[in-house]
């Protein structure tokens, strides 16, 4: 009978420290391979792997597309890149971004449900706002086993407190006890084993069957009135048991939770947009007085004058607003504070 040999693990703010504890307990003969999804700026150079290798017993990487998996290794998804769980190997890819990540948590989870069933064990730990939820209701849904880091020890409660809402957790564990109830979960032999899925090549395929279900009228998902901070698309409503998620056509998802976060940012944009344009109108109104006073016409002096004034007030009545909203502590995913 198989074992439970699959392991994903997701974290984001606070992640780093959690990460290198959970390694730290691991014997250097572990069976089962690692997948390990980060929240990592797009564009950044991720030190992971090295502190990873340094303090633990299991070497980790950045695998590349096609890696082939190994048991005793840990995989770390790369900045900027989707890691897809296929049978006997690992695909990267660039595709659409969930809840505005890339690296995404779900994407990784739903990937090795969907490749390995209950072979997979699924674990959250600190981390704000709800990325994994999803995934770890498919790995649930799919025999999988799920682990979620007690929230009341997390750096970072959020991720860790939206799946205990949403998922019923197999285990909430204290970080100290995590390595020991991996090793003793994959010695546990699978009784009843899923047929394995047919692979996916990319993550693009699973939004394209989603769609042209969509398109036959098959699809469970409504439409919403929401368009997709992305790309403006039309989002769809999907419903999960209690958890609602948005997906595009194109293929951005969201869950309410980062649905409302995206919204708040592209609001702050808008606004910061606004007020430098009055600031400019200002500004040029300004400049066209002084032309005006040069050629002597004193009444259009005055006309610019007054209207420069004018969107000067607009401009500090509206950054006074912005201000004001940034006094509420929002409740950010806080990716780039880890420098790994």
């Amino acid at each position: 009978m198989p074992n439970r040999d699959m392991i994903v693990v997701g974290a984001s703010a606070g992640g780093v420290e959690a990460l290198t504890q959970l390694v730290q307990g691991l014997p250097v003969d572990f069976p089962a391979a690692i997948f390990v999804v980060l929240h990592f700026p797009p564009f950044s150079v991720s030190a992971l792997p090295q502190i990873l290798s340094r303090v633990g017993k299991l070497p980790a990487l950045h695998p590349g597309d096609r890696t082939i998996i190994k048991p005793g290794q840990v995989y770390i998804a790369p900045p900027n890149y989707h890691l897809l769980i296929q049978p006997g190997h690992i695909r990267l890819s660039q595709g659409p971004r969930e809840h505005g990540l890339r690296p995404a948590i779900d994407t990784t989870f739903r990937s090795a449900a969907r490749a390995y069933n209950s072979q997979v064990i699924g674990v959250i730990l600190t981390g704000a706002l709800d990325d994994g939820t999803a995934g770890l209701l498919t790995i649930k849904s799919q025999g999988g086993l799920t682990i979620v880091q007690d929230p009341d020890e997390a750096m970072f409660d959020g991720m860790p407190r939206s799946a205990l809402k949403y998922v019923a957790v197999d285990h909430i564990v204290k970080l100290s006890d995590l390595a020991a109830c991996l090793s003793q979960l994959i010695d546990e032999p699978i009784k009843e084993d899923s047929p394995v899925s047919e692979p996916l090549d990319q993550e693009a395929a699973i939004v394209a069957q989603d769609k042209a279900e969509r398109e036959r009228g098959e699809h469970p998902g409504d439409p919403s009135p929401l368009t997709c901070p992305d790309c403006g698309g039309v989002l769809w409503e999907l419903q999960e048991g209690n958890l609602v998620r948005f997906r595009c056509h194109v293929g951005h998802a969201y869950s309410i939770e980062s649905m409302a976060s995206e919204q708040a940012s592209e609001v702050e944009k808008a606004l910061w947009s606004a007020n430098r344009a009055l600031e400019e109108k200002a500004a040029l109104a300004r400049r066209m007085a002084v032309q005006a006073r040069q050629h002597h016409r004193n009444l259009s002096e005055a006309k610019f004058l007054a209207r420069a004034e004018e969107a000067e007030q607009h401009a500090a009545l509206l950054r006074q607003i912005i201000l004001q909203q940034d006094k509420v502590p929002p409740q950010l995913d806080a990716e780039a504070s880890d420098s790994a």
